[in-house]
């Protein structure tokens, strides 16, 4: 638990078995800190990574999650979520947690998020100046998908953080074309990005607990992940 300047904010961590190679802040998908979020936070400690996923969801109430699909709720608990400006707060707490866990230097963190947290990896890179971020499937980051969360490609130029995007072709909420786009707009960024297209893979393609789940490409998209993580935390 941390505090945040909403209130009090559930973490759920992962510390490896042996050395720790950096620190990671996994950031949830639409349905908050679930068990696909804590199993990747897992995953991400079994690497050699210190690994923490805040609950974005705190405002509606500590651990709140939502059953996939259930679109209805997820849009309640948006209405909480209160903005970029919330989410930054809430990540900057995170932040000062992992650094009395002796990750003072936010070179030694990287952020990885999931379909809402692949965006929020994004806007995370644009605005802090951590050691790497990887975005899973982010959408609203070229068009927006509500006053709430602007589109976010125009800022490219003042991108501070190291981003790696990761997008099926066969997602129907982030059109090829919008990857490609930011894939040019990238080009511009005066920090390491790359982007990476699955062409058999839809939305929520990494996730084993979703009907779009493709193991070979969630597979190959994890393994990206990691190194792109080791080759900036370590």
């Amino acid at each position: 638990m941390v505090s945040t300047a909403d209130g009090e904010m559930l973490l759920y961590e992962a510390a490896p078995d042996g050395d720790r190679h950096g620190a990671i802040v996994v950031i949830q998908e639409a349905f908050g800190v679930n068990a696909h979020i804590q199993d990747v936070t897992r995953r991400a400690a079994a690497a050699g990574y210190y690994a923490v996923a805040p609950d974005l969801f705190h405002r509606s109430g500590p651990g709140s999650v939502v059953e996939y699909g259930d679109f209805s709720q997820v849009m309640e608990f948006f209405k909480d979520l209160g903005g970029d400006d919330a989410i930054l707060r809430d990540v900057d707490a995170t932040l000062a947690h992992l650094g009395g866990e002796g990750f003072a230097d936010a070179k030694r963190i990287g952020i990885v998020g999931f379909c809402f947290g692949g965006r929020v990896t994004f806007l995370v890179a644009l605005r802090r100046a951590l050691g790497a971020a990887v975005g899973f499937y982010g959408g609203g980051i070229v068009t927006a998908r509500s006053p709430q969360f602007p589109a976010l490609v125009g800022e490219v130029g003042s991108l501070r953080t190291p981003w790696l995007g990761l997008f099926g072709d066969q997602d129907g909420s982030i059109p090829v074309d919008d990857v490609e786009q930011l894939r040019t707009a990238l080009s511009e960024a005066p920090v390491d990005t790359e982007v990476v297209r699955y062409a058999d893979a839809g939305h929520g393609f990494h996730c084993d607990m979703r009907p779009d789940y493709r193991p070979d490409e969630a597979a190959d998209a994890w393994t990206r992940a990691m190194t792109w993580f080791d080759r900036h935390l370590t």
